[in-house]
């Protein structure tokens, strides 16, 4: 883990690693370059489930490659999906989902998550997650597409109901206006009506 705030993915998973447990499903809804899926596979522990989702095979491959090097690949079920597809692959309510939104870094950079599918995989995670369930994401907008899926997200998010669900967000208030941000969203109770 990591001790600078700087490091947006350290920063939340200390937050997490106090809220998984043992046995818990947890979602990668943007699998990249495996550390979120790592990290959750670790937290979830031999019983627990992990589901991590890209469109892009290279990030697959380094995902699978890194859970191998650790020897946690049986934990974690890859999907060569979209996430906005994740209720086709996963029917158990999840704990814990993580997104970090943008492109796979050192990649092709005109190759990024969309606010249309986002959107979607929002919409499902929420009602995939168990009561106290916690979504994080990261959004990095500093790339063509990103200031545009960062005001969709935003807007979803702020539309949500706040006796069902917490949104608490996180920014540098020093840095670049594109600098990248958090979200954690918890899930206080289903949605009546």
């Amino acid at each position: 883990m990591s001790n600078r705030i700087q490091d947006i993915q350290g920063f939340l998973r200390e937050i997490l690693v106090q809220r998984i447990r043992p046995g818990d499903i947890a979602l990668d809804l943007t699998a990249g370059r495996g550390r979120d899926t790592l990290f959750l596979a670790q937290a979830v522990g031999p019983k627990g489930r992990v589901h991590a989702f890209d469109i892009q095979d290279r990030a697959l491959k380094e995902t699978e490659r890194l859970l191998s090097k650790h020897g946690l690949a049986e934990r974690v079920s890859l999907h060569a999906i979209t996430h906005a597809r994740v209720r086709e692959v996963v029917a158990e309510p999840i704990n814990i989902a993580m997104f970090n939104l943008g492109y796979l870094p050192g990649s092709d950079h005109s190759l990024t998550t969309q606010a249309e599918s986002t959107l979607l995989a929002l919409q499902s995670v929420l009602e995939m997650l168990t009561l106290n369930g916690i979504l994080v994401l990261t959004i990095y907008r500093g790339h063509p597409g990103g200031k545009e899926e960062a005001s969709a997200v935003d807007q979803f998010l702020t539309s949500l109901p706040r006796k069902c669900f917490s949104v608490l967000e996180g920014k540098y208030i020093n840095q670049d206006r594109e600098a990248p941000y958090w979200v954690l969203v918890q899930k206080k109770r289903e949605e009546i009506g």
